[in-house]
């Protein structure tokens, strides 16, 4: 496969999660700019991410019914023509407006990308592959407020031109040539929507809200009972993405030996352990350690979930890939709404509910099964 396409595969991955979180640490310029607070601005978030997740349980399917690598050529085309409008919008409904089409456009990629790996990779090497996008994928996470940051010093508006260029460098590439043949039998969201595939999705969706959708209450309890600073609550929080990022590739790596259910399920129950404690401990240090620790666990559910979707040989990948990353945002999206509640009841249930119902939905759905793939 041309190195190239390969690269291609791997910024994709990069890309999406990049773009998303580009506005984060440009809130105050973009209000400024746009004549709004700091509050409002922080919509540009929401405008992206809910049209992605929502798009997303449909958009695998359809990308894989109208040719994979046409759907992702165009899906980028689309990247670039709506970075350009978010560099270029004079008011803030149309750059809202251009953010929304930002997050539809991703969704078309993100399935497909996904999908073009698992076909082109063998199969006793899928879970370092897939740790190598998830690894990029937690890059662009990580480094998206830094660099978002840094072009806002000079002007926002640089770093949506930096995206649309990027962009349109993917859509030039596009996809291996085994992506390049249209499907020939006519994909329904059925069989995406399968049991297992549902499964799967609710592995992804509890695993998320109870891992790293838990960086919410922890800055709520980082600020009330260790008093830090919104820096220093940032510093804290960043450990989560960080060791993430390190342990992505080893991770994938051991998924290759242990299997993607062993993973999810390692994952799920060893990842309950710092969530308890960071909710309970008194030492700042500890705290900090064991947030940034459970960052390899959220490795192993989400790359594990994913290797058993795409590990199997049903007719839909892209589609049931699509299906279990909406639902993973769906439960970061949830997580604050289900959890805060609980947290002003009684902070330390916030932290220890959420922990016993990721390990206990994860021995329940995968206890009895086999280390298999997904039919």
């Amino acid at each position: 496969m041309n190195r190239g396409v390969t690269v291609a595969l791997y910024a994709g991955g990069f890309l999406g999660p990049f773009a998303g979180g580009i506005t984060t640490s440009m809130l105050p310029e973009l209000g400024a700019d746009f004549g709004v607070s700091t509050q409002v601005a922080s919509y540009s978030l929401t405008a992206y991410l809910v049209p992605f997740a929502a798009l997303m349980l449909f958009s695998g399917t359809l990308g894989a019914r109208w040719g994979a690598e046409r759907s992702v050529r165009v899906a980028y085309l689309v990247y670039v023509v709506s970075s350009a409008a978010c560099a270029l919008a004079t008011t803030y409904p149309l750059f809202l407006a251009a953010r929304a089409v930002q997050g539809g456009a991703n969704a078309f990629t993100t399935p497909l990308l996904l999908a073009a790996i698992a076909t082109v990779t063998p199969p006793e090497r899928l879970g370092r592959a897939l740790g190598l996008y998830a690894s990029l994928q937690a890059a662009g996470q990580t480094s998206a407020p830094l660099l978002g940051g840094v072009a806002a010093e000079a002007n926002w508006r640089y770093a949506f031109i930096g995206v649309a260029i990027v962009s349109a460098g993917l859509a030039l590439a596009g996809l291996p040539e085994q992506m390049r043949e249209k499907q020939r039998t006519h994909l329904t969201l059925r069989s995406a929507w399968r049991p297992s595939v549902l499964r799967a999705g609710w592995l992804a969706m509890v695993g998320w809200a109870c891992l790293g959708g838990m960086s919410v209450l922890l800055a709520l309890r980082a600020e009330e009972t260790f008093g830090l600073s919104a820096a220093e609550r940032g510093l804290v929080l960043t450990g989560f993405g960080v060791v993430g990022l390190l342990s992505a590739r080893p991770v994938g790596r051991a998924i290759d030996r242990i299997g993607g259910r062993r993973a999810v399920l390692i994952g799920s129950v060893a990842g309950a352990v710092p969530v308890a404690l960071v909710g309970t401990l008194t030492w700042l240090p500890a705290v900090a350690v064991l947030w940034a620790l459970t960052g390899i666990s959220a490795q192993l559910v989400l790359t594990g979930v994913n290797s058993l979707v795409l590990g199997g040989d049903g007719p839909n990948r892209a589609g049931a890939v699509s299906v279990v990353q909406s639902l993973r945002f769906t439960g970061a999206a949830a997580s604050p709404l289900a959890f805060t509640p609980l947290y002003q009841v009684e902070p330390w249930l916030a932290f220890v509910i959420p922990a016993a119902f990721v390990s206990t939905s994860a021995v329940l759905v995968l206890g009895r099964q086999k280390d298999k793939p997904l039919p």
